[in-house]
């Protein structure tokens, strides 16, 4: 059981202009939305994700459509289908910023074993750790269930922050001889 409520969203907008319905769908996503069925959503109650429901609630007005947001007490399995929906787009995230992470890693491995030692190239690779970081945040505020893959991630991305911190030293000693 968790220690919060779940919210059903049910959204309707006009197929036409088909950009309305899309920016409401990635609205609904980036927020940590989960679709059960076409137009149903659900969500934790959690106020972590009241700025993206209001974000939600702009574009559906934008796109001259409906919504409502209902409080739900599941019974039975209900719950537990709430949370493992919940939970397993989460841990697809997770899984993807996983990823990303060995992605920075091998690059800076490439870039070290090219001997590319530029402040261009440490810019970039610079650019890419905040990306990563920005990213971790965004996950880290809708992962509500606390996943223990959660930790994980800020474990590889603290190692990705080393990497990046021993090629910029490769990189002012390559450009100061």
């Amino acid at each position: 059981m968790t220690e919060f409520g779940w919210l059903l969203i049910l959204v309707q907008v006009p197929a036409q202009p088909s950009r309305h319905r899309v920016a409401v769908w990635r609205e609904l996503r980036r927020t940590g939305a989960v679709p059960l069925s076409p137009g149903t959503w659900v969500l934790p109650a959690h106020t972590a994700f009241d700025e993206g429901l209001r974000r939600v609630q702009e574009l559906v007005d934008k796109g001259s459509g409906t919504w409502t947001v209902v409080d739900a007490s599941p019974r039975g399995e209900g719950e537990a289908h709430f949370r493992d929906a919940f939970a397993s787009a989460r841990l697809e995230e997770w899984a993807e910023f996983g990823a990303d992470c060995h992605k920075f890693e091998a690059e800076i491995a490439k870039e070290i074993s090219q001997g590319k030692f530029t402040l261009a190239e440490l810019e970039e690779e610079e650019q890419s750790l905040d990306r990563l970081r920005r990213w971790f945040r965004e996950l880290k505020a809708r992962d509500v269930l606390r996943l223990p893959q959660s930790s994980e991630a800020s474990d590889h991305l603290a190692r990705c922050g080393a990497q990046l911190e021993a090629f910029a030293e490769l990189v002012y000693e390559a450009t100061l001889m």
